[in-house]
């Protein structure tokens, strides 16, 4: 898209000046992931990338150390223990797993790996779900869910990835 402006000024009145194409803003939304005790214990910024996809920037305090598994929930609602975020946001009607042959769930993820501090800040791009309203695969108002185990990336339907051990709304 190229923006247009009319200018006004010595030797310019009523000329046409082309300018670089603008970058629109970019789509964004945040979720503020609390535990079952609603203690905050992390924060996630998702910003719609240019290509395609959402980049989302985790950062964790207070967790268990270890691999969680980490999802993108189809229901905004974080109501300990969390299962009123329900089953993995799934619009392509898939199985569960990177690993499945029939897979991926749009919310399924790579795990998380917690250290032994409990903090964690890391970059994890999601090509499959978007921030674009109204689109099939849209986020927006769905929940992110950290489990308490790892994601084995096959098992229908959850991974094998135990409860929720926090959980955010994607506003």
């Amino acid at each position: 898209m190229h923006v247009f402006s009319f200018v006004k000024a010595a030797g310019l009145a009523g000329s046409l000046i082309a300018f670089a194409a603008l970058p629109a803003a970019a789509q964004s939304a945040k979720a503020t992931l609390k535990n079952a005790e609603g203690k905050e214990v992390g924060t996630a910024q998702l910003t719609q990338a240019p290509s395609g996809g959402v980049l989302i920037t985790l950062a964790v305090n207070g967790l268990p150390a270890g691999d969680h598994a980490f999802h993108v929930h189809a229901v905004g609602k974080c109501e300990p223990p969390f299962t009123s975020a329900g089953g993995h946001f799934n619009p392509g009607n898939k199985k569960h797993g990177m690993m499945s042959a029939e897979g991926q769930h749009a919310g399924d993820m790579p795990n998380l790996h917690i250290p032994s501090d409990g903090k964690l800040s890391v970059d994890v791009v999601n090509s499959a779900i978007t921030l674009e309203k109204g689109k099939s695969n849209d986020a927006n108002d769905l929940a992110l869910i950290i489990h308490a185990g790892k994601d084995d990336y096959k098992t229908d339907p959850t991974g094998d990835a135990g409860g929720r051990i926090a959980c955010g709304i994607i506003e």
